[in-house]
């Protein structure tokens, strides 16, 4: 299908971005409402983690499915579906009274976030020849995905505080209409692929996922022994081992088990996995932290946030240049490398910790280390990806972005409520769930660190050096080594 042309390219990528961001926004601007809905709905500890959960399982249980019905019934058209599904369910959610009622159309945003999602990285990678134009794009998208996430902290607190946290959703409404409206006139409409969608793939992840979900919430509500908590935990693992088991045998699965012959994409849907872990874990415990221990308002917690916005947008914006001085690896390596020292940094707090030396400078660092590692996690999860692919690989980054907040929030949650001390008043004890609960999440960036760097830095520099200094006629270079394992695989 030809690119965009150049007098269109602009209103596309606005479209594409605007659209994207809803989505991002959507997350973030949660967090800092939470207290309010916790105190409003009447939402147990546990239970509250919900509000990101079934939005978060909805969105990346069902994006394969998405995905897949875009190369199918062509991505425009899904991405008007989704978007407008997206703004129905935000004006649910702003309307609810109940705790269950909330849950529900928070599910149903997810649903129109996994329609939407993949639609608008395919469409970015369809209007954009590969070259500088999509470089530059794909950076933006990605940059959309940390700065979305901080913005939205700030404008969730500001909204609270000054209005109610409904208004945050309700923001969704107009956004969504305009987009809609606009998306017919200038975006592009990919070419229909004959085929079927993989619905067995799509329950059997969507159903294990928030069976392994519940059952980590569970046991932070009840225990590790009791029934229900082990019945869900094992449903969940048999789910999605036929989930594998359908992949491998369906005609055309939703995930094509192909994407993970490369070791840089696996290296990065993994990497994505436990760097959105650590970063949910971050966000939903630290605005608590902020508004319950230290007596912020919201407003004040979403302020609070500033450092790590500011740092995050500055080390964003530079990302493209940034890539082609160091290279995509070696940037991805060190933002996550700087996650990881702030995140320990800040799992130091305690109930009298400094805002300043305690919270902001972490927070820095952290910000910082968003910012240089999301856009390249993106491209290296779709690098080297066929055409015919490019929906299921889009799709499989954004599910490795909303499981990875699912599963990690729910994994931090299980940790939080297991992490008791005796003689301390309520807010050290919060402050000291915190700590441990951030401590694990330090863990997971350092996983991350480990894979990016054993089969993303290393190899890609291998092959810069081979390239750089060939070798004498009549041995086999790196590169041909490498493609040869890759082959082989």
């Amino acid at each position: 299908m030809p690119t965009a042309s150049p007098s269109r390219k602009t209103p596309v990528l606005v479209i594409i971005l605007a659209s994207y961001l809803i989505i991002v926004l959507d997350i973030s601007i949660t967090i800092t409402a939470l207290p309010h809905i916790h105190r409003d709905l009447h939402f147990s500890v546990a239970s509250l983690s919900w509000v990101q959960t079934a939005y978060t399982l909805a969105f990346g249980g069902l994006l394969l499915l998405g995905a897949r019905a875009g190369d199918i019934l062509g991505r425009r058209r899904v991405f008007v579906a989704g978007i407008v599904l997206f703004t129905v369910a935000s004006a649910l959610v702003g309307a609810a009274q109940s705790s269950g009622w909330l849950i529900a159309a928070r599910g149903l945003q997810g649903v129109g976030a996994a329609l939407l999602a993949p639609s608008t990285l395919a469409l970015l990678q369809a209007s954009f020849e590969e070259g500088p134009g999509r470089t530059r794009a794909v950076a933006y998208y990605g940059a959309v995905a940390g700065i979305g996430a901080s913005l939205g902290l700030v404008l969730g607190g500001i909204v609270t505080s000054a209005l109610t946290w409904r208004v945050g959703f309700y923001i969704n409404v107009p956004i969504g209409i305009v987009m809609a409206a606009a998306a017919p006139r200038f975006l592009p409409e990919t070419e229909r692929q004959s085929g079927e969608l993989d619905v067995p793939g799509a329950i059997t992840s969507t159903l294990g996922m928030t069976a392994l979900v519940y059952g980590l919430v569970r046991a932070a509500e009840t225990s590790w022994s009791d029934t229900a908590t082990l019945i869900s935990l094992v449903v969940g693992l048999v789910l999605i081992v036929m989930f594998v088991l359908n992949e491998r045998r369906a005609a055309q699965p939703i995930m094509p088990l192909r994407l993970f012959a490369s070791a840089e994409r696996s290296a990065a849907y993994a990497g994505r996995v436990l760097f959105l872990g650590a970063m949910m874990g971050f966000w939903f415990f630290i605005t608590q932290y902020l508004q319950t221990v230290h007596g912020y308002t919201a407003l004040q917690a979403g302020i609070g946030f500033l450092p790590m916005t500011v740092a995050n947008f500055a080390v964003a914006i530079a990302v493209p240049r940034l890539t082609r001085r160091y290279g995509n690896g070696l940037l991805l390596a060190a933002g996550l490398a700087l996650t990881a020292v702030g995140m320990f940094w800040l799992s130091r707090l305690a109930a009298g910790t400094d805002y300043i030396t305690g919270v902001a400078l972490p927070m820095v660092l952290i910000g910082a280390g968003q910012g240089a590692t999301l856009s390249p996690l993106t491209a290296a999860g779709i690098a080297g990806v066929s055409a015919k692919d490019a929906g299921a690989a889009s799709g499989l980054v954004n599910v490795a972005h909303q499981l990875g907040g699912s599963l990690g929030l729910s994994v931090l949650v299980t940790v939080f409520a297991a992490s008791g001390a005796t003689g301390l008043t309520a807010s050290a004890l919060l402050a000291h769930r915190v700590s441990v609960a951030l401590t694990v999440g330090t863990g997971m960036l350092v996983l991350a660190f480990g894979l990016v760097v054993g089969l993303i830095l290393r190899p890609s520099a291998a092959v810069r050096t081979a390239t750089e200094h060939p070798p004498v006629t009549g041995t086999v270079t790196a590169v041909e080594a490498s493609r040869s394992v890759r082959a082989e695989r």
